[in-house]
Order: C-alpha cells, then structure tokens, then sequence
C-alpha cells in the first residue's frame, strides 16, 4: 500500500515496487486518462462501520438473504476476524445498533460524492458538493426516517459545516472535473469455491481507464488506519479485487483508499498470485464461520476494537449475557476443512 497526501494527478499506473501487501510511503500512481469509473461500499472500516440498526437506503434488500444462503461481504468478514461473537450479533442476531453522527455524517458525505457525479464536469467543484450538503441530508431522512433523530435539531448546523469540510478534504486529492466514473454506489458479487460462497459488497466508485486499467475507490470519512485499523481496510481492498478479478478477468491496477479527515490517499496494487492466495483465505473464513454456525459457537475476542463495539451488554468479556442462539440458523450446506495452504 502507498500514500500520498497531495493533489491527485493523472499519470500510469507503475508496478508495485515492494512485495504484495507491503506499506510504503509513495507518491500514489493514478489510472491513466482522464475516465474514472465508481463502485461503493458504504461499509466502512472500524469505527464507521454502518449501523445494521439504521438501514441504508438501496442495500438493504439486496442483502438480506445473507442469514440464509451463504455469502460473505467484506463488512460481515471483518467481523468474524475481529471477533466471532461480533459477527453473530449482527449477522445472524440482526441485533439493531444506534447509529452514531459520525456513522451519519459518514453516509451523508458518500452520498454527495455519488451525486456530485452527476453534475457536468465543470459544475464539480466544492462549492457545488457544499450546496448538496443539506439537500442530501434531507433526502436521506426522507428515505431512511431513523436518521433525524441522530442529529439533534440545534446540533444540526455543525454537523452539516463538518460535513462540508470533509468534502473540501476530498477536492484537496482528486480534481471531480476531470474524472468519468464508470460505475458508483454498485453491487458487485460473485460465486467462489465452485459456485458453494457468493462474495459480494458495495464500491464506491470504480474508474476504467480507455486502455482497460480499473482503480478501485473507496471513501472514509474517519482517520487514516493505524494499527489495528490497518489490517481490516486492506481486507476489505483485497475482497474487491477478487470480486472483479473473478467477474471480469483483470486484476485492478490500483486499490484507492481516500481519508477525508486526514487528506490522504492510500493506493494498493495486487497481483493475480496475491488474489488467488486471498481466495483460499476467504473460502477457509467461510468454512470457520459455518462451523461456527453449526455448533453455535462463536466466541468474543477480546481487543482494543472492543472500545467501539455497541454489543458490550451482551458480551460476556463486559458481564453480559448473550442471548440464546437463534433456531434454524446452523450452517449452510456442507461444513468443509480449510483448503490447503489457506493463510489465517
């Protein structure tokens, strides 16, 4: 993974100079030309991670089956890494959470960064995504009422102000004007494991570039990842490069993370080597997972995430009871061992 907090320029993209995965601190290459394609996913890495309690309008019918087939999203497999129990208590449990304002702020400023797309080239610029701000924040209470009673109604203003300042954030690394998204806010999925696990997650924008490079862009409202945090936000890259390596045959140039708080852009390049390793990872995650599903155990892993977890009364690591199991939520077909050389 590279990084750069400068102004984004428009230039090939090179071959990753470090082994696959590394972190160093570069200048990051861009997709060449000036086509710039979106696919979202507005679950986010710890701790904006979207509230299952506080539906997003337009994601939550497409996944609402994932208790009863098997499929796995980037979001739902980070937390069964972070923490078994975690993952239960929102996949299966579908226990609400309250969505917090920055959770909010977070959805709000996605939301004007799809839109902001669809203004001709030219109309894209900060004063444009300032004005969207609350014609945005209107539609989404509109569409998803629960979100009013986050803000409070004299809190309001601030929380509009800050979120336009995230906004200027993202002018500070990418020009809008000259980029064409090809897809935004899209769905992608696929079949692994010989048709047995569908992966499937949203993208926030997806950029193809005229010779067939994709760069892959993902939004954060929160800071850049530090420790802990770092692990989970290239989990979630990863899992999108398999996606569209596995549905259209190209591995992406570059995985793009932009930090709006921070004002800082982090790029990964994968290869096709690294992906099919990452592969094997995911269909083992699964396997553990519906292990876990067939005995009911899924035990809490305590670690310093724990701070952000809305589930502490239910955790027996905080004194909490957690409830009894659901009835008929056992694993999904056959329960398999791990493949061979699957890393953990």
């Amino acid at each position: 993974m590279t990084r750069n907090d400068g102004a984004d320029t428009a230039s090939a993209p090179t071959s990753d100079t470090g082994a696959p995965g590394t972190v160093a601190v570069a200048v990051a290459a861009d997709v060449p030309g000036d086509v710039v394609p979106g696919v979202t996913v507005a679950e986010v890495a710890v701790p904006e991670l979207t509230a299952p309690g506080v539906p997003v309008p337009g994601r939550d019918t497409e996944l609402a089956d994932s208790r009863l087939r098997a499929s796995l999203s980037p979001s739902r497999a980070g937390d069964f890494k972070t923490c078994p129990l975690l993952y239960r208590l929102r996949s299966i449990d579908r226990i609400p959470e309250a969505q917090t304002p920055d959770q909010a702020r977070g959805t709000l400023v996605h939301a004007v960064l799809e839109r902001l797309f669809d203004l001709d080239a030219q109309a894209r610029t900060p004063e444009a995504a300032r004005e969207m701000v609350t014609p945005e924040w209107d539609r989404l209470v509109a569409e998803a009422p629960g979100l009013a009673g986050i803000v409070t109604e004299d809190g309001l203003p601030g929380f509009l102000t800050s979120a336009g300042e995230l906004l200027d954030g993202y002018f500070t690394m990418e020009d809008p004007q000259r980029l064409a998204p090809a897809e935004r806010e899209c769905l992608v999925s696929v079949d692994v494991d010989e048709g047995r696990l569908q992966l499937r997650g949203f993208i926030d924008r997806l950029d193809v570039a005229p010779g067939g490079e994709i760069r892959v862009v993902d939004y954060k409202t929160g800071g850049a990842p530090r420790e802990a945090f770092e692990s989970r936000a290239l989990f979630q890259l990863k899992f999108y490069a398999l996606v569209l390596w596995r549905t259209r045959g190209v591995v992406p140039s570059v995985l793009r993370l932009i930090y709006l708080k921070d004002r800082e852009i982090c790029d990964f390049r994968p290869d096709e080597e690294e992906l099919a390793r990452f592969e094997r990872t995911v269909i083992a995650l699964w396997a553990a997972i519906n292990r876990a599903r067939e005995t009911g155990d899924f035990r809490p892993t305590p670690s310093r995430l724990c701070a952000w977890c809305a589930h502490q009364a239910l955790c027996p690591e905080f004194g909490g009871t957690t409830p009894p199991y659901p009835e008929g939520m056992g694993a999904i077909g056959a329960v398999v061992a791990a493949p061979a050389g699957a890393a953990g």
